[in-house]
């Protein structure tokens, strides 16, 4: 992981965990779209950790999620030598890393996902915002040419009842943190489909959640059609916001 200091900070600090994106396969903790948010975020005094995780085909499911909550856990392993705050840690993703924020969100060591190093420390957050994150992997996939049923989670085929068990709709509790869910309207990868999944759940469930669609954004807020509404400057301000209000 690269850390990303607090421009000022009188004390321990405000933690968030940015997880990129890739399909699962590919990117990195360099992700151009998360810089873009840092600025802002360690101006209001947070301390940003950007992660790398195991990718896939090399490493199947749960590989991924395994990493990002070890990730979790060493924050607060060490959380007098990055001078942080470690029941103040939120979580923000785009695309696979959408879906696992999301997971990290909602699930707990039940799953038998908190593997590795740290075990006593808890991997549970206190906020999650959502980027155009996979949400039913199978309503997502089953029709893709895409093998990311076989290539990312070791099952036969994108239509593998196993797939339920990984997407963040089967474990949302009324226990769980605030979500922010952040939607283009005009994503073609992760349609607006499956960000309402996750809402109308979370809803459902009672779950504190704001949901905004983005109009002329593609995927990974690419404009489509015309200048996006809102813009990515609102958009950082926005992200930044929603952690202020839900990690002081």
């Amino acid at each position: 992981m690269d850390i990303y200091l607090p421009q000022t900070s009188t004390g321990p600090a405000p933690v968030v965990v940015y997880v990129h994106g890739g399909g699962w396969m590919s990117g990195s903790r360099n992700d151009e779209i998360a810089k873009t948010f840092f600025g802002e975020l360690t101006q209001r005094s947070f301390l940003v950790a950007s992660l790398d995780y195991r990718l896939a085909p090399k490493y199947k499911f749960p590989a991924q999620i395994e990493d990002v909550k070890c990730a979790i856990r060493h924050l607060r392993a060490n959380a007098t030598q990055y001078n942080l705050d470690p029941n103040h840690i939120g979580a923000m993703g785009g695309s696979a890393g959408g879906h696992l924020v999301s997971l990290l969100g909602v699930t707990d060591p039940s799953l038998g996902w908190d593997v590795g190093m740290y075990p006593e420390q808890s991997s549970q957050i206190q906020a999650v915002i959502d980027m155009f994150g996979p949400m039913d992997i199978i309503a997502l996939f089953k029709n893709s040419s895409i093998k990311v049923g076989e290539q990312v989670f070791g099952v036969p085929n994108n239509s593998d009842p196993v797939l339920e068990s990984y997407s963040p709709l089967a474990y949302i509790t009324p226990d769980d943190p605030p979500f922010l869910i952040l939607q283009g309207d005009l994503d073609s990868v992760v349609p607006v489909e499956q960000s309402l999944l996750l809402r109308d759940r979370l809803e459902t469930t009672g779950v504190p959640v704001e949901f905004i669609i983005v109009k002329n954004a593609g995927h990974g807020w690419r404009p489509k059609g015309g200048e996006m509404q809102p813009g990515l400057e609102e958009l950082i301000q926005i992200v930044a916001d929603f952690f202020d209000q839900n990690l002081r």
